[in-house]
């Protein structure tokens, strides 16, 4: 899905999509309108995460975690696309850094399942077969069965961890660009990867920034100071990590019909995973 018929699909919801500004544009196209933000899924496969979605934001309100607020109870299917509505933040006081993720995980962490929807396992590797599918011809044939491989092995190993925290919900992506910091303070928001799961899912997304997308150490320290732990001391990393790696490169993939640099990126990663090499720095997409 790219911007245009993301712009037509919120055109056919009654919004004006001229007055729209794109805010992002990966599995969702995410839009600014007037005092709303509005989410358009790439395809109807991502229409019962958008229930989930919105349920997510209920709950969080319930237990008083700062979180984005929906303006719909329910999504929409339009056009194939699911569409959900959410209330508008107030303007960014100052960009998010890791520190502002430790309280919020803290408090995810801290709750128990919830009553009325079920959280998924968080399935890191599940969307790979997905993204590879959607990336098509724009990538090699052999570079999609090395990821498939990686897959294959990083699968049962993940599985078979003794987590060293209690496992539970999650947040599945928490990186500072899902906190917005407003004048209340740090909110999150994208919540489609919530999941139920080991606690060390949230901890190692960091640990990977810091080493291959040149996080800075001393900001790194900053949030596992203020979370109180460090999930590099946990002998199951390396395995987590691994297969992040694996997804983030076929999550890069999907883009890759449409976006040269997704391409160039895609090669880049799995060059470096081939090659086994963790020094190569990956660019955020």
């Amino acid at each position: 899905m790219d911007e245009a018929r993301a712009r037509e699909v919120l055109a056919a919801t009654g919004l004006s999509a001229t007055e729209a500004r794109l805010i992002a544009l990966g599995e969702n196209a995410v839009f600014a309108v007037g005092e709303l933000v509005v989410k358009v899924g790439r395809d109807a496969e991502l229409f019962e995460r958008a229930e989930r979605e919105l349920a997510l934001a209920s709950w969080l309100e319930a237990a008083g975690v700062p979180a984005v607020r929906a303006a719909a109870e329910k999504p929409r299917l339009v056009m194939g696309h699911p569409v959900t509505l959410w209330h508008r933040l107030p303007g960014a006081v100052r960009p998010s850094e890791p520190r502002d993720l430790a309280p919020l995980l803290r408090a995810v962490h801290a709750l128990p399942a919830p009553e009325g929807f079920t959280l998924p396992r968080r399935e890191l590797l599940g969307g790979v077969e997905r993204w590879l599918r959607l990336a098509g011809d724009a990538i090699a044939p052999a570079d999609a069965a090395f990821l498939r491989e990686r897959r294959d092995s990083f699968a049962p190993a993940a599985a078979a961890l003794t987590p060293r925290l209690t496992p539970g919900p999650i947040h599945g992506d928490a990186l500072p660009r899902n906190v917005h910091v407003g004048p209340d303070g740090p909110v999150l928001v994208d919540l489609e990867t919530f999941s139920s799961d080991l606690r060390e899912h949230d901890l190692v997304v960091l640990a990977l920034s810091r080493d291959r997308y040149g996080l800075d150490p001393l900001a790194y320290e900053a949030f596992t100071e203020a979370y109180g732990w460090d999930v590099r001391q946990w002998e199951g990393c390396a395995v987590l990590r691994g297969a992040r790696e694996t997804a983030s490169c076929a999550w890069v993939a999907q883009h890759a019909p449409t976006n040269p640099r997704a391409r160039v990126e895609f090669e880049r990663r799995v060059a470096s995973l081939r090659d086994g090499d963790p020094e190569v720095r990956w660019h955020p997409f």
